[in-house]
């Protein structure tokens, strides 16, 4: 397994989190106070992969709760 696999997985996550995050009309720095931080950027950079800034699995499972989604939904492939 290479590092372009796994940036491209951390990529896909991103991706999943904003646009669920965004489905449920949830701003990012909503979010972030939801899963206990001050600021937007651990947010904001992990969704697009900003310097290859990524949510751990505690981002994870805190984003899957305030979300109301079950924490799998992050890790589907992208089918646009």
């Amino acid at each position: 397994m290479n590092e372009t696999y796994i940036n491209d997985f951390h990529k896909i996550i991103g991706q999943n989190v904003k646009r669920i995050r965004k489905e449920k009309g949830i701003s990012q720095l909503d979010l972030a106070h939801k899963i206990g931080h001050k600021s937007v950027s651990i947010i904001s950079c992990a969704e697009i992969n900003h310097r290859n800034n990524h949510f751990n699995i505690e981002h994870l499972l805190k984003i899957a709760y305030v979300l109301e989604v079950d924490i799998a939904e992050f890790f589907k492939e992208i089918t646009e």
